[in-house]
């Protein structure tokens, strides 16, 4: 279904997307890579030119700005987010976004790598967007959907309500954060600066989508210490600790703990990088579940693992750190579900079909949720992410531009504004504690 959003929202999608913005998990900045300032400064012009207030790019790489109330009653101020930096897991660098003009259902084989082909046999919910317009990269990078395209929904939201001062809505505030992908994308100062009592993020899949439960999350560095020694005096004195890498990651749990052999509810163990040389080598975990119990036993699986490998070379030294990142938002989303029952009640109203599901990974939300923001994830179309066969529906953003209108209409209401434990979160007592809980190093 065509929209009146549809023009904006592709100019405005198409435009980011050519930006290179990945994030750099090596890096201790923030945001973590400087061109991820290229599309936060363009946030801050538009933003302006568009009419918003207290329009400010902090020195934590945020953009963060506000919609003024239409009505007079005192009601919760709602946040909007979206981040603009894309995944380091694939090339983010040249990315030639191609819009496939009322998809016709066929495959898509994308122009610079033929083995590249969006098949509808393949991917059942492309089948579903015959009659779309389709923005696909041309096969040799990511396209950057996560999450431009819910940066697209958020400004093209701003704007329209901006430009219809008649449209009921409380105060609201725009939120653009810089490495989500990385698990950094919410300071510690985000919460206060924000200002909001309750927050959306732009960042789900499939159209009607309400995530209210996420993974929680665990970071492991495995560091694996050898003995060095030239290779031609070796024998009975080196240690390689490429080796005991090897041997470690061979000793994890292959078939029942792995990201590609686990689905639904269950967590796994993912090694995601590994670097060094014969003298010593570092290893990169992240451990996931949805229940604390579980990832606690992740956690203490890896630790069992490098005790047993340590043991078999005593002269090495394996050492396993872990840090926490991020907690399922079911905690705090489930002692009051209004959030999510108004992005329900937005979708019913906006004629889409919503449902929830637990969402494999984290968003802004988590950490927002965690320190005292309750924030729900959104649908924005996107499919495929992180690779370079990733896609986005311009319909599918439309129909998300509707429902955040929607939304901003609901939360104006008299039994919206009631007052709750929702009003008054951007005070909470311990939401600031929380924020220790991530190593914002990376």
């Amino acid at each position: 279904m065509k929209s009146k959003f549809d023009s904006e929202l592709e100019d405005r999608f198409v435009r980011y997307a050519r930006i290179d913005t990945q994030s750099d998990e090596k890096s201790a900045t923030s945001p973590s890579t400087e061109k991820q300032y290229n599309l936060l400064k363009l946030l801050v012009n538009e933003l302006k030119s568009i009419g918003a207030q207290d329009v400010t790019l902090t020195d934590y790489g945020a953009v963060i700005a506000s919609i003024p109330s239409t009505v007079k009653a005192e009601i919760p101020t709602i946040a909007f987010l979206a981040h603009v930096d894309t995944a380091p897991a694939f090339s983010g660098t040249g990315v030639k976004p191609i819009v496939h003009r009322n998809y016709n259902g066929s495959d898509i084989v994308l122009p610079d790598d033929q083995n590249a082909v969006l098949s509808p046999k393949r991917f059942p919910y492309l089948a579903r967007k015959a009659g779309d317009d389709i923005i696909t990269a041309s096969g040799t990078t990511l396209l950057g959907a996560d999450d431009k395209a819910g940066v697209a929904i958020v400004m093209t939201f701003a704007r329209h309500l901006l430009q219809n001062p008649d449209l009921p809505h409380g105060p609201i505030r725009i939120g653009f954060t810089p490495d989500e992908e990385i698990g950094r994308g919410v300071h510690a100062r985000l919460p206060a600066d924000l200002g909001c009592d309750v927050a959306y993020t732009l960042d789900g899949g499939e159209l009607g989508e309400i995530v209210y439960e996420t993974f929680s999350a665990d970071k492991a560095v495995v560091h694996i210490q050898g003995v060095s020694i030239h290779p031609g005096q070796a024998k009975d004195k080196l240690v390689n600790a490429l080796h005991l890498a090897a041997k470690l990651i061979n000793t994890m749990p292959q078939v029942t703990l792995t990201p590609e052999t686990t689905a639904d509810r269950e967590g796994f163990i993912h090694v995601y990088q590994m670097s060094g040389t014969p003298a010593a080598a570092d290893l990169g975990f992240i451990l996931r579940d949805f229940e604390l119990d579980g990832l606690r036993d992740h956690g203490e699986l890896l630790k069992q693992v490098c005790t047993t490998v340590q043991a078999t070379e005593p002269r090495a030294r394996i050492n396993c750190t872990i840090t926490p990142q991020y907690r399922n938002m079911r905690y705090w989303l489930e002692e009051d579900m209004r959030p999510v029952e108004l992005a329900r009640e937005a979708c019913d109203e906006s004629g889409i079909k919503h449902f929830s599901s637990p969402t494999r990974g984290g968003t802004d939300g988590s950490r927002l949720t965690e320190m005292g923001v309750p924030t729900p994830n959104l649908f924005t179309g996107m499919q495929n992410i992180h690779g370079p066969l990733e896609w986005i529906s311009v319909q599918n953003m439309a129909r998300a531009v509707e429902m955040c209108v929607k939304l901003g209409e609901l939360w104006s209401s008299p039994t919206s504004a009631a007052p709750t434990a929702i009003q008054g979160n951007r005070h909470r007592k311990g939401a600031a504690d929380t924020a220790a809980l991530v190593d914002w190093s990376g």
